[in-house]
């Protein structure tokens, strides 16, 4: 799903930190952000300070088969038992054409604009915060892949920008609408190799941010309180977040928070994970989010949580009603100790209901 990347050695990383300790307490550190040329928010978002969220895209797909969950013997919606453990937030992906032959979701298209209008007057419904993850693409992407989506197939440049412009103002104002906007969105999955390939590729810098700037306006347009997220699959590699967060920074691409993937056997370990977030934490003034993890549950959150300056405000598992480590089993019957370990976290960091 995600390449292995190359991590850094740590006597390279403490000979590095050294530095720039040395930089920010000699009172440089203030100059180097008055030099950038854009407005940090630094802002937590809207609607509560900490975040305990899981991707729960596969719901209206598991629910078609006739799946149900169950707590304490008892069915109920997923969202209400997410929420009755602990849970505050739910992050949902979208493709441009999910039923597409070569989509996501063939004939059926879960994941598309629809699909995702009903799941937000669920999340509403439950009184929990919304984070949208816009892949743009008609199926996965991430760092192996960002295929186009077919319809934008044979764009030039400013026909790729203004279609991402437009298919996110039309996905937001959609949600807008009906009483739904998301809190916080996406601008891609998994984007450290760049989006829209081969024309976005990393390695064509001005262009991707060009790409990111045009749809973050669009957001912006319709609803400047949404925070904006940058995703990148780098949790354990602070050399390749920062290469990425750095170049996006100089090409004036404003975004609000740093997402971040974390799976072992891509990013890394534990350490390495809580020495890029550190870094990212005392680096950047945007907020930092774990926005996929599976594993290591307690751990990642521990970590997270932990960041210096309050600068970790939030987790969101993936998929964890039926992948991985999930929390719930064929029957959807609820597995009491996972539950008990998310309730138990949500009393240690003071995660409250939206």
């Amino acid at each position: 799903m995600n390449p292995a990347h190359n991590v850094k050695f740590d006597a390279m990383k403490k000979k590095q930190r050294r530095a720039y300790d040395w930089i920010r307490w000699t009172g440089l550190f203030s100059l180097v952000l008055l030099a950038y040329p854009f407005q940090f928010s630094g802002e937590i978002p809207k609607g509560g300070d900490r975040f305990l969220g899981a991707d729960i895209s596969f719901l209206p797909q598991l629910e078609s088969r006739g799946m149900k969950f169950y707590e304490d013997g008892a069915a109920k919606d997923a969202l209400v038992i997410l929420k009755d453990q602990g849970f505050n937030a739910i992050r949902l992906r979208i493709f441009n054409n999910p039923s597409s032959d070569s989509g996501y979701s063939p004939k059926q298209g879960f994941c598309d604009l629809d699909h995702t209008l009903q799941m937000a007057r669920r999340i509403k419904a439950a009184g929990m915060h919304f984070l949208l993850d816009f892949h743009y693409s008609d199926t996965w992407a991430d760092p192996g892949k960002q295929f186009k989506p077919l319809a934008w197939k044979n764009f030039d440049f400013q026909g790729l920008q203004q279609a991402m412009h437009d298919f996110t103002r039309q996905v937001i104002a959609g949600l807008r609408d009906q009483g739904t906007a998301p809190d916080m969105v996406q601008i891609g999955n998994e984007i450290n190799h760049g989006l829209l390939w081969p024309d976005g590729k990393f390695e064509h810098a001005d262009t991707l941010a060009a790409f990111l700037r045009s749809a973050i306006a669009a957001v912006r347009e319709v609803d400047p309180s949404i925070r904006i997220m940058l995703h990148i699959a780098c949790g354990g590699q602070n050399e390749e977040s920062r290469h990425f967060l750095d170049a996006m920074l100089d090409r004036r691409v404003s975004f609000d928070l740093i997402g971040e993937s974390y799976y072992p056997r891509w990013h890394g370990t534990l350490g390495q994970l809580d020495s890029n977030l550190t870094d990212l934490a005392s680096r950047y003034k945007q907020k930092i989010v774990v926005v996929e993890y599976s594993s290591r549950k307690k751990e990642v959150n521990d970590i997270l949580f932990n960041l210096p300056g309050d600068q970790g405000v939030g987790t969101f598992i993936w998929e964890p009603l039926n992948t991985w480590e999930r929390v719930f089993d064929n029957k959807g019957q609820m597995n009491d100790s996972l539950m008990r370990l998310y309730s138990g976290l949500a009393r240690t960091y003071g995660i409250s209901p939206r």
